[in-house]
């Protein structure tokens, strides 16, 4: 029997993969068999350099050492525990390790598995606080066109990306939508935050004014809208958005599960854009992807609303059979001292110039209609085939794969969103590729 005890199965039929064309992958699959700080190894042994940090969330890179060991660790000491009426050392200690590095004011931290979870429950903070406070009729939530916030029903009710909505029904009720910032007419190919749309934040007076102020409890958004294809606020947007929410005494949530942890060299995007929310929501990187775990972090203020009446009585209704697992919450600890002590949440205000040139140096390939970045995230959009969307951005998928790098597209757009231990020559290694790629698509 040889070392590697991975093989390809015999059978791909019965897993259903998701967001996949599972006829095109199971025809050509692509299998990843190890993971080491930027690489992955597919079954055969190719190194595919990854530009993506797996999925948004392998941000302090592959099999670190630190998080490695806590697990291994966690998992003799202590495998699982009650997070109902019980608690385990690890769950607390995360949670004081968490409001470190949280914007001022963002202190009290509520566990999830996913970042579908985590939009979920502050989904249900928001309504449920109004309704405490005597204002139940607060019972609107307003999202925002293209905006992704997972895949459970609250999530695709406020989310606005299309294809995630339109099988599922009538999804819930009492809830608009904001316009996208996407302009390309006006901010083809900015670098960093486009000049133009920071009016597209006025709309929420116009929602507001159609349902009634007091009846809305809620806005969520995407500092930066990633999975739709990285589509960056424009310059005084996100201020406005706060401005009228605090006008009206709506709840303002900020969607980080994509843009926490360094992402935009900063410990979140709050604190890039000098804006805080009401709630974050978090996931991905907070264990490095390493474990399913995720986290709303929530004010003093909304938090103690709930600490009233008789003291055995529970606050509030809500949690998950997982929530603080030990293992994840481990797994957690050692992800927050791995990007301490390599300084990983604000490396990528040190990379970010370097990243942006070598990203826009591509605007000229064919087929490329627009570039956008931000800190360690870019985007590069491409013209579509008539009559079939998608297709010229997936072969670009494919061929990337082939030639050794990881990306990922969503629609006709290729979206990076690289580890944050990447090196100036692996940036180089990755544009390279993407660059013999655009040449070779049709």
């Amino acid at each position: 029997m040889p070392d590697n005890l991975t093989v390809i199965p015999n059978d791909l039929n019965a897993f259903w993969m998701p967001f996949t064309a599972n006829r095109q992958f199971k025809s050509q699959p692509r299998m990843l068999s190890k993971a080491k700080d930027m690489h992955y190894e597919t079954i055969d042994g190719r190194k595919i350099l990854d530009g993506t940090a797996g999925l948004w969330c392998v941000n302090a890179g592959h099999s670190r050492p630190k998080i490695v060991n806590a697990v291994q660790n966690q998992v003799a000491e202590l495998d699982y525990a009650p997070a109902f009426q019980m608690g385990h050392p690890k769950a607390f200690e995360l949670a004081n390790r968490l409001i470190d590095i949280t914007p001022k004011g963002l202190n009290k931290v509520f566990y999830t598995n996913s970042g579908s979870e985590s939009v979920e429950t502050a989904l249900k903070i928001a309504l449920a606080y109004h309704k405490i406070n005597g204002d139940g009729g607060r019972t609107r939530l307003i999202g925002r066109e293209r905006g992704y916030h997972g895949v459970n029903f609250g999530g695709i009710s406020v989310g606005g990306i299309v294809n995630n909505r339109k099988m599922f029904g009538t999804l819930l009720g009492g809830v608009d939508h904001l316009p996208h910032t996407h302009l390309p007419d006006k901010n083809a190919f900015s670098r960093g935050q486009p000049e133009h749309g920071a009016e597209l934040a006025d709309e929420l007076e116009r929602i507001a004014t159609l349902h009634d102020p007091s009846t809305i409890a809620a806005v969520i958004i995407e500092p930066i809208a990633g999975s739709t294809g990285v589509l960056i606020p424009p310059k005084g947007y996100l201020e406005r958005i706060r401005k009228i929410c605090d006008k009206h005494g709506f709840l303002l949530i900020f969607d980080e599960v994509i843009t926490g942890f360094g992402r935009l060299g900063s410990p979140f995007a709050a604190d890039y854009f000098g804006v805080t929310p009401d709630i974050i929501t978090t996931a991905k990187g907070l264990t490095s992807g390493v474990i399913p775990m995720g986290a709303v972090i929530v004010t003093e203020k909304i938090h103690d609303s709930f600490m009233n009446g008789p003291e055995n009585m529970i606050e509030f209704f809500h949690g998950y059979t997982y929530s603080g697992n030990p293992i994840a919450a481990a797994a957690g600890i050692g992800t927050l001292e791995t990007y301490s002590d390599e300084n990983l949440l604000t490396r990528g205000s040190k990379l970010a110039k370097y990243w942006e040139d070598k990203l826009h140096s591509l605007n000229e390939h064919p087929f490329v209609i627009d570039i956008r970045n931000i800190g360690l995230i870019g985007a590069i959009e491409l013209q579509a085939i008539d009559g079939m969307p998608t297709k010229r951005a997936f072969n670009a998928f494919l061929k990337a794969f082939e030639k050794g790098c990881l990306i990922r597209t969503t629609g006709d757009i290729i979206a990076l969103s690289p580890p944050l231990i990447i090196t100036e020559s692996q940036i180089d290694e990755l544009i390279d590729c993407i660059g013999k790629v655009l040449h070779e698509i049709e």
